[in-house]
């Protein structure tokens, strides 16, 4: 077995775990850097009543708690599915080296995860969206931009 499929055996681990505790769906994840990991997740929605639970989202909670860091530079994230629009965010804010998974999107969508509709949302008008979006107080919300852009001791990221 190579370290890659070590790891994402790792990751399998996770989800059966998670999925054997009823914690949430079958997915798991688990966070590398310099050949440890670092961080692991399942999915915990159900469990926790946190549609954000994805096990990326917490695989990426607990990496960086461990490392005390907000980025995972010098990472790599191996997740047994490719991940959900919300965890490819996720992952991108989180800035790791790299990413392997382990099924695919299709493979998710066949036992009744399909993310397609939240993919078809995004590129829609705002008042084309299933859930309406609509601007408010634009003159109010960006009193918090205009302090955070003069701010001096920020930490940025």
């Amino acid at each position: 077995m190579t370290e890659k499929e070590k790891f994402m055996q790792e990751a399998v681990n996770a989800a059966l775990k998670g999925m054997n505790n009823n914690e949430g769906g079958p997915f798991g994840c688990v966070i590398v850097k310099d050949g440890k990991i670092v961080g692991k997740g399942n999915n915990k929605v159900t469990s926790t009543n946190d549609p954000t639970a994805h096990a990326e989202v917490t695989a990426i909670r607990d990496a960086c708690k461990n490392l005390g860091s907000f980025q995972l530079d010098g990472c790599e994230v191996y997740t047994s599915c490719e991940p959900c629009p919300m965890c490819l965010g996720a992952i991108y804010w989180a800035r790791p080296d790299k990413v392997y998974y382990g099924s695919s999107q299709k493979e998710a969508a066949d036992i009744g995860f399909d993310d397609e509709f939240i993919y078809k949302e995004i590129p829609l008008p705002y008042e084309k969206r299933s859930i309406p979006f609509e601007r408010v107080a634009p003159e109010v919300a960006i009193e918090a931009f205009k302090i955070w852009s003069q701010k001096e001791d920020k930490t940025e990221y």
